[in-house]
């Protein structure tokens, strides 16, 4: 999935226009196990960079959600609520939390391309 960037709290973000779907990542949701439920922001939020945005809940722990870009919240991903092992099934697609109206382009630029993820988190094990 080209155009995909990643913070090293492990989200991710999408930009389409000005609009940024966000997510945790694959090696997120692998970490956490057994996703059982997710607390979403109101639509209407401001959150900025590095700040609470949801909360997700495993059969191992709770973990919060950290903005990887300021902004926002346009529209939430609803359908976690009954579904929330979309998260563990599809993180990089229908598991995303929530869209953002972007406050700044620029804070994109601070994340990283998915091979440079990658090897953050090879570095990892």
């Amino acid at each position: 999935m080209s155009g995909i960037r990643f913070s090293k709290e492990h989200e991710w973000v999408k930009l389409e226009g000005d609009v940024a779907t966000v997510g945790i990542s694959p090696y997120a949701q692998e970490q956490l196990g057994d996703v059982v439920f997710v607390d979403l922001p109101a639509i209407g939020k401001k959150v900025e960079k590095g700040k609470e945005l949801a909360v997700v809940e495993s059969v191992k722990a709770a973990s919060e959600v950290y903005a990887p870009v300021g902004g926002e919240v346009v529209e939430v991903n609803a359908a976690l609520g009954d579904a929330p092992g979309t998260v563990n099934e599809d993180a990089l697609g229908k598991g995303w939390f929530a869209k953002l109206r972007i406050a700044s382009k620029a804070e994109l630029d601070e994340l990283m391309d998915e091979a440079a993820y990658k090897a953050y988190c090879d570095g990892l094990h």
